[in-house]
């Protein structure tokens, strides 16, 4: 546990995202005793919150999460402060930077500070402006010692920009703010126990490695399949679509993941070059993109009655290296489809089968990576059916990550982020050269995208027909 004192700056601090998922989060880093002995959470939002009424709010999304199971958060919410302001008032920040550097002198010691944008996308650059005016960036406040130097970090969430000039437009503004390790860019499906265990499942075992490539692999496929519509997210969700949720970020991270080269040491910098590469070597075959909306999207709240967002996609990538050339990767995602499912699979080519003629079945092993709603690694494999009969079926084999952990309870994403991001690792964090790269494999599908049938789909339904395929 460090010694130095640590401020996070939540802006939006009174929105969903803070009420249902860092608190949550934060609390949960508190109760394990992994946070700094001295450390504030400031909540900076617009409502006219006094400190104690942020903490009722803190321990009013704690027992909602909490489902009426007592818990104790009162020393919690005791570190909380609030600040209120305006996002778009650079007075406000002027105002935050005095309240900041008001409480260090108070400790008499410069804190390290890390601020979450917990904010609609569509305010960063807003945000951004006004950190580098107000001067909040600077760590340390005037006067005050500076033997051991303080840092100041940003986390961002997704999506980063709409399109690829508009996220290298913010990059270059969070450029003058911060450097590069400075940064860290939230996708939180990164920072899953399964996903990470892509690379230790890949890099650690004899098994697999060997196979994985163009000669024996015919096919993967990266889904985020999600049951739920919309829901109270239509005004949001109705100016970004599926491609820019989930495509342009999880897909193409679990894309950049399962095919990346070995990075040789498990660093930040090496693992975040490994898949910003194959993110430069992915290519779209335009021919096999499906855009599709359900029957009912128009009517939930906050959309546009004659709004063309999609809230499913399909599309088929490759990647042009001497490891996947060939390997067709089908990339999908939508709402309201019949089962949430989140996952890659990779499909091996079918061996010499020593098989009766009877079997007719597609004789293939299968590994999936399943990320939501349950995490687990499982292996499809092929085995005798017992009796008499040489009759040949299916079984599984399944490591499941939720197995056997009582003590030391998984961590969830949001909590590993947020500790990552004190710690100063960024390997679960996307680099600026990922996202450009996965900006310049998106962009010029939503240069298309206008021109593209929009196909019906009805709710709990595999998405679009069969027939509206390419």
């Amino acid at each position: 546990m460090s010694q130095k004192p640590l401020t996070i700056v939540i802006f939006g601090a009174t929105g969903d995202l803070f009420q249902k998922k860092l608190a949550g989060a934060l609390f949960d880093l508190h109760s394990k005793g992994v946070l700094p002995q001295k450390y504030e959470i400031v909540g900076f939002s617009r409502k006219p919150f006094s400190h104690d009424q942020f903490r009722a709010f803190i321990q009013n999304a704690l027992a909602v999460r909490a489902h009426g199971k007592i818990i104790e958060p009162d020393e919690f919410v005791s570190h909380a402060l609030y600040h209120q302001g305006d996002l778009m008032s650079a007075e406000s920040y002027e105002s935050l930077g005095a309240f900041l550097a008001e409480r260090d002198r108070e400790h008499g010691v410069c804190s390290d500070k890390l601020f979450h944008l917990a904010v609609p996308p569509n305010l960063y650059e807003t945000v951004f402006t006004r950190l580098s005016a107000s001067g909040l960036a600077i760590p340390c406040a005037p006067g005050l010692p500076d033997e051991e130097e303080a840092w100041t970090r940003v986390l961002v969430e997704k999506p980063f920009g709409n399109n690829e000039k508009e996220a290298a437009r913010l990059d270059t503004l969070l450029g003058k703010l911060f450097e590069e390790e400075q940064i860290f860019r939230i996708d939180h499906y990164l920072a899953k126990e399964a996903m990470q265990n892509i690379i230790s499942f890949r890099f650690s075992n004899g098994l697999f490695e060997p196979l994985w490539s163009r000669k024996h692999i015919e096919r993967v496929e990266v889904r985020f399949d999600e049951k739920e519509d919309v829901a109270t997210r239509g005004s949001f969700y109705d100016g970004v679509g599926a491609l820019r949720d989930v495509g342009q970020n999880h897909l193409l991270q679990m894309l950049a993941l399962v095919a990346m080269e070995n990075p040789k040491e498990l660093q930040a910098e090496p693992i975040r070059k490994a898949r910003a590469r194959v993110l430069k070597n992915a290519k779209v075959d335009f021919g096999s993109i499906l855009r599709g909306q359900y029957a009912g999207y128009l009517a939930e709240k906050g959309v546009s009655p004659d709004s063309k967002t999609e809230t499913y996609f399909s599309l088929r990538a490759s990647i042009q290296n001497p490891r996947w050339r060939g390997v067709p990767f089908l990339l999908r995602s939508g709402k309201a489809l019949k089962e949430p499912e989140v996952s890659i699979s990779v499909f091996f080519k079918p061996a010499p089968c020593l098989c009766p003629e009877a079997h007719k079945n597609a004789h293939q092993n299968v590994l999936t990576f399943s990320f939501s709603p349950k995490e687990e690694i499982s292996v499809l494999f092929w085995a005798k059916r017992p009796g008499f009969d040489f009759q040949l079926e299916p079984k599984r084999l399944a490591f499941s990550f939720s197995e056997g952990v009582i003590e030391h309870k998984i961590p969830n994403a949001y909590e590993r982020v947020l500790l990552d991001a004190i710690r100063g690792d960024q390997t679960l964090f996307a680099s600026t050269e990922e996202v450009k790269e996965q900006w310049k494999i998106i962009t010029p599908i939503l240069e298309k995208w206008g021109k593209l049938p929009l196909h019906s789909y009805e709710k709990g339904s595999e998405g679009p027909a069969e027939g509206a395929r390419p």
